[in-house]
């Protein structure tokens, strides 16, 4: 075991300190985004999914450090990760509309002007919607009409649609049933 311990006693500092490192830097960006969720006054729960995703870009960064660490060539790291982006390139192309929606997801959450509560109109030409936000999610609005319907409204396409503000802060407790 001492001998295994000596013979890669550098990789493991190394490795240590990366992940050291990477927890420190995931700490600072998990308490930026929570202190910008606040002040903007989002959910939490919207907080602590862009945390994840910022763990699992991290992640997947400290994967491809850790690789050098260890001594994968450059060329050997090039032909894995060509590989696996043409897999998901493929992939992502025929569900493109997910990954759409879940970006537009995070730059709601950093840029999108109503909050949970505010009674809303989107201009869509075929189907316009005025309805209170119940609660923004990853993929989708939850908006509630006057007449009681729930109507889930596409991230990415809020973000193209022109959007009125009605009311602030219309959704009173008696409206959720």
């Amino acid at each position: 075991m001492l001998n295994i311990f000596n013979a890669y006693k550098s990789e493991i500092i190394y490795s240590a300190i990366l992940l050291i490192v990477l927890f420190v830097i995931r700490a600072i960006i998990v308490i930026a985004v929570i202190k910008i969720g606040k002040k903007s006054g989002t959910t939490e729960a919207r907080a602590v999914l862009i945390g994840r995703y910022v763990t699992v870009t991290l992640v997947l960064l400290a994967l491809l450090i850790e690789a050098f660490i260890l001594g994968a060539r450059t060329s050997d790291i090039t032909l894995v990760f060509s590989s696996v982006f043409a897999v998901i390139g493929i992939a992502l192309f025929a569900v493109w509309s997910i990954l759409s929606n879940v970006t537009s997801g995070v730059i709601m959450f950093f840029s999108f002007p109503y909050k949970v509560g505010d009674k809303i109109k989107i201009h869509d030409k075929d189907y316009p919607v005025e309805a209170i936000i119940e609660d923004i999610r990853a993929f989708q609005l939850i908006l509630r009409e006057d007449n009681g319907d729930l109507v889930t409204y596409p991230n990415n396409l809020i973000l193209q649609k022109a959007v009125t503000l009605i009311e602030k802060d219309a959704l009173d407790d008696t409206s959720i049933l």
